[in-house]
């Protein structure tokens, strides 16, 4: 966590709700990449991202008192989980289940650990050292972040390649494009992203 991070969360403590929104900005796009992946596997067409995630904002406020972590990991974890209470709620409420399923609740949080995990790696360049894939393995939000200047086709590409393991003739069917074509947008905006990464850090 960045000392301003830190610091916003500290003092977001107070009790500071103004604060506590400027903390939970720095986690936006981090948390949309998240819903619309899962989006994508089980609401397509359904929800939008930036809604869901407005929804996880208005429950962290609500809730952050219960909040009993210090450390950044500790904070997006808490987050991931109230995304995955979100998103089991739309799945109830678009499937016509109404009784909570802690199952469906704990699996989407799974997906939310992987997907945040496959994000981390997805700047990590396979021939860096481990010490330096351990440092970039940290920065996953700034990888979300990253990924904004990035052109639409190559981040869905990315998305779907590296956070919902399609395969590339999968993911050309779902783009109704070439293998070939996929495979190129896939190396050029690697390549983009971790050159646009690069210069976050």
């Amino acid at each position: 966590m960045t000392t301003d991070s830190q610091s916003l969360l500290m003092e977001a403590r107070t009790g500071d709700g103004a604060t506590l929104g400027r903390l939970l900005e720095q986690y936006r796009n981090y948390l949309r990449l998240l819903a619309r992946i899962e989006i994508g596997r089980k609401l397509q067409g359904k929800v939008d991202a930036s809604d869901l995630v407005q929804e996880v904002f208005l429950d962290a406020h609500r809730y952050f008192p219960t909040f009993r972590g210090t450390a950044e990991p500790q904070f997006v974890q808490w987050l991931r989980e109230i995304l995955a209470g979100t998103l089991a709620n739309q799945i109830r409420r678009y499937f016509g289940t109404q009784a909570r399923d802690l199952r469906l609740e704990k699996s989407i949080v799974a997906d939310l650990d992987h997907s945040s995990v496959a994000l981390a790696g997805i700047a990590v360049d396979p021939h860096s050292s481990p010490s330096e894939q351990v440092m970039r393995g940290e920065q996953t939000l700034q990888v979300a972040e990253a990924r904004s200047p990035v052109p639409p086709d190559y981040q869905t590409v990315i998305v779907l390649r590296h956070l919902e393991s399609l395969t590339f003739a999968q993911i050309a069917e779902r783009m109704d494009r070439s293998v070939d074509s996929v495979e190129k947008l896939w190396l050029r905006g690697l390549t983009q992203l971790r050159k646009t990464f690069g210069g976050a850090l």
